[in-house]
């Protein structure tokens, strides 16, 4: 039998322990400069940015942020705003991370939001309130 390094790979369906520790701790440090209004760029500092969360990809070397500005305003900014300050963001948040390499970031609007919003008023529907009310009447 083969030895394989530790985390080397990971066969499991989802993301590793390590991918989910390492883009949380990116989340964090990434959330964190941009409310602290670290990055030389007076149009990402005006707007209030919300990061959900961030996946890495198994070998660490892409971490795709997922961002909200809040109150929904200025969606089709944020992502280009991000994008162009993309180089500047890396060095930060590189510098509170302990990793050999820096991961590229990558933006994407984060919908959950959105679709938390349309299964509220899916649910609200008199016809699927009807529907799960009769599953849960017990048959006699």
């Amino acid at each position: 039998m083969e030895h394989m390094g530790k985390n080397k790979f990971h066969d499991g369906p989802g993301p590793s322990q390590r991918q989910l520790r390492v883009g949380e701790t990116i989340r964090r440090a990434l959330a964190d400069v941009l409310a602290r209004g670290d990055v030389h760029d007076p149009d990402l500092n005006r707007m209030s940015i919300t990061v959900g969360e961030v996946r890495t990809s198994p070998d660490l070397k892409i971490a795709t942020a997922y961002v909200l500005p809040l109150g929904g305003d200025g969606r089709d900014e944020v992502i280009g705003l991000l994008a162009r300050n993309k180089g500047e963001l890396r060095r930060i948040v590189s510098k509170k991370l302990s990793l050999k390499f820096a991961p590229d970031l990558r933006f994407q609007l984060d919908e959950t939001f959105d679709r938390m919003d349309e299964t509220r008023e899916m649910l609200s529907r008199a016809e699927v309130r009807r529907d799960t009310a009769a599953e849960e009447t017990p048959p006699e």
